[in-house]
């Protein structure tokens, strides 16, 4: 086989209601919306299309690891730390649960942020080489 994947087009994220959430996801996250019905809406945001799938209660995207640890499925990038801490600062602004900024013995530091349903999100202060590289982003400090 000579083709391989080229990149995440899509995400699906469980909610409980569509309008609550998408709300929250475009007026706390800056997402736009692209179309909404009463089981779905489909957001642009992070270079990214977001699918907020209505899901049964208690629903999420996050998994427990061998260690019974609740872990995210998405981590967003950030360009530097400044930047995560100024993102850390408008989501508490914006009155979004968030963790505190951690360091976890790897490059650059993270936070963690949940959703309207408890979705569990990771924030990095490393934008990827390859993105940097393809949209001539430097370093922030």
């Amino acid at each position: 086989m000579t083709e391989k994947l080229l990149r995440i087009g899509t995400t699906y994220i469980p909610i409980s209601n569509v309008e609550q959430s998408s709300d929250w996801y475009i007026n706390k996250l800056g997402a736009e919306l692209s179309y909404k019905d009463e089981d779905k809406a489909i957001l642009n945001f992070a270079n990214q299309s977001i699918f907020l799938v209505r899901s049964n209660e208690n629903q999420s995207s996050n998994f427990i690891d061998i260690y019974g640890n609740e872990r995210f499925s998405l981590t967003f990038e950030v360009n530097g730390l400044n930047a995560l801490e100024a993102i850390h600062r408008d989501f508490i602004e914006k009155e979004i649960r968030v963790d505190e900024i951690e360091d976890r013995g790897h490059s650059g530091r993270n936070f963690v942020f949940y959703d309207l349903d408890g979705n569990k999100f990771d924030v990095w202060s490393e934008l990827s080489p390859s993105f940097k590289e393809k949209y001539l982003i430097y370093n922030e400090t």
